[in-house]
């Protein structure tokens, strides 16, 4: 199961576009409202999770996605389960993806040090222990960062292909004609 955590002030597209191309793939998804069943969007735009913390079966997680936006990424953070996800997935070598603000939670956690990772330039001081490359979409173990909502498909189709295959990902690309 791949759990997509939501929490106010997320952005909608980071969130959505890689469950659509997970969908794809005929990966199991799910969102998980972090601070309620009905999450409401930096843009106002309210998205009635699947999952609430308690719901959510961690032993059976293949990959959690944290999505930016403010002030969701923030909210992300303060929040005691997403943490324990995080530890979880680390403890459990499972993958981790976050996008825009996101690598911030994981930067602060220490988890990004010395490795390859990108960010939502303005967020790039959190990552000063990293490798920060302002890349688009990186991959460095079990950890994958994205840049922005300008690479979310991107961001998608890269968590796609670690679960799947490369020749996956390009199939689903061709699909939408990205």
């Amino acid at each position: 199961m791949i759990y997509v955590f939501l929490a106010d002030g997320f952005e909608i597209i980071e969130a959505l576009a890689p469950v659509d191309m997970l969908g794809r793939a005929k990966l199991s998804v799910k969102t998980v409202g972090i601070t309620g069943k009905t999450v409401k969007s930096s843009g106002g735009v309210e998205v009635v999770a699947d999952l609430l913390p308690e719901e959510v079966e961690l032993a059976k997680a293949e990959m959690i996605i944290l999505p930016g936006g403010m002030p969701g990424t923030l909210n992300l953070e303060a929040d005691a389960f997403v943490h324990k996800s995080i530890d979880f997935c680390v403890e459990n070598h499972l993958y981790i993806a976050a996008i825009c603000a996101a690598p911030s939670i994981l930067a602060h956690k220490g988890l990004l040090k010395g490795k390859k990772s990108t960010v939502f330039p303005s967020f790039a001081e959190d990552l000063k222990e990293a490798q920060y490359t302002a890349g688009a979409v990186e991959i460095d173990d079990k950890i994958i960062t994205a840049r922005g909502a300008g690479v979310c498909i991107d961001f998608g189709l890269k968590c796609v292909e670690v679960l799947t295959s490369a020749a996956q990902a390009q199939s689903i690309k061709a699909q939408i004609q990205a």
